[in-house]
């Protein structure tokens, strides 16, 4: 079976929908994860309400080229976020053919988040979507565990982003124990075991995004490393749900500002492609 390889919006956010649809069909990917609810408070917003401009051209780029919009980013639930907020992004989605939506718990009660992110699995699944959970080391959800459990109780999918994986600290007997059905996407990138304790305040994030003065936000958003370069292990992490498709998510403000998107790009998928070689060449890991 070959793996699904999208990229993750993030990776490349200064482009707009419809050129990161073109821009990965020049590269050889699959898919794109669509960045149609900002993540950030003075994130610029881009134009992706249900039948825009951005979002037909969106949808003309997906049949010229073939690539498909596999997530849509990215949806912060807690209150007051109802069904007014998600169901034009679930119509947008299903505009674009999108089948997962990508859901981070900014909710400190996670009882009421559950409750909330059920609701929300239960609307989006006439929209043919799968909400999913993205556990943040720096978020009220954090753990892969809890993730789990919730999923359970709700029927929503996981999407297992590897910097927050181990930033959580997270090990691999652990992610073992989630069935792989739960895990919608995997979001790879590298990084190392230290902490980041460091904020660039010279980079410039993509569409005026806040890094909240957190290292970690920081790390998140613009400084991430290439998939192999760094210490995680990101095969053995693959070898657990080889099915599950990658996406390749890797913010860097300083490379981009210096090389451009085009060569950002072509590393990250690169790297990503011999990373996942590198985890079909060996046994998928025992549970």
């Amino acid at each position: 079976m070959t793996r699904l390889l999208a990229t993750a919006h993030l990776t490349a956010l200064a482009l707009s929908p419809p050129d990161l649809v073109d821009a990965a069909a020049r590269h050889g990917l699959d898919a794109v994860g669509t960045r149609v609810h900002p993540a950030t408070p003075t994130e610029t917003r881009y134009p992706m309400h249900p039948g825009s401009p951005m979002v037909r051209a969106t949808q003309d780029a997906i049949a010229r080229t073939g690539v498909r919009a596999l997530d849509l980013e990215v949806f912060g639930l807690a209150e007051p976020i109802g069904p007014e907020d998600w169901i034009p992004v679930l119509e947008t989605g299903a505009q674009l053919g999108a089948s997962v939506l990508n859901v981070v718990g900014v909710d400190p009660d996670l009882n009421r988040f559950r409750d909330k992110l059920g609701d929300l699995v239960t609307t989006a699944r006439e929209y043919g979507i799968r909400p999913s959970m993205e556990p943040i080391s720096y978020q009220p959800l954090a753990s892969f565990g809890t993730a789990h459990r919730i999923a359970r109780e709700t029927g929503a999918g996981i999407m297992l982003d590897t910097l927050h994986v181990f930033r959580s600290g997270t090990t691999l007997a652990q992610l073992a124990e989630i069935p792989a059905e739960f895990i919608s996407v995997v979001q790879l990138c590298d990084g190392l075991w230290a902490e980041p304790s460091l904020i660039d305040e010279g980079a410039t994030l993509a569409l005026g995004q806040s890094v909240g003065g957190s290292p970690r936000q920081f790390e998140a958003r613009a400084h991430r490393l290439v998939p192999g370069s760094g210490e995680f292990p990101l095969a053995e992490v693959l070898r657990l749900f080889p099915e599950a498709p990658v996406s390749v998510e890797v913010p860097d403000a300083r490379f981009i500002e210096a090389e451009g998107l085009e060569a950002h790009l072509a590393r990250c998928v690169a790297a990503s492609r011999e990373v996942i070689s590198s985890a079909a060449a060996a046994p998928t890991l025992d549970r």
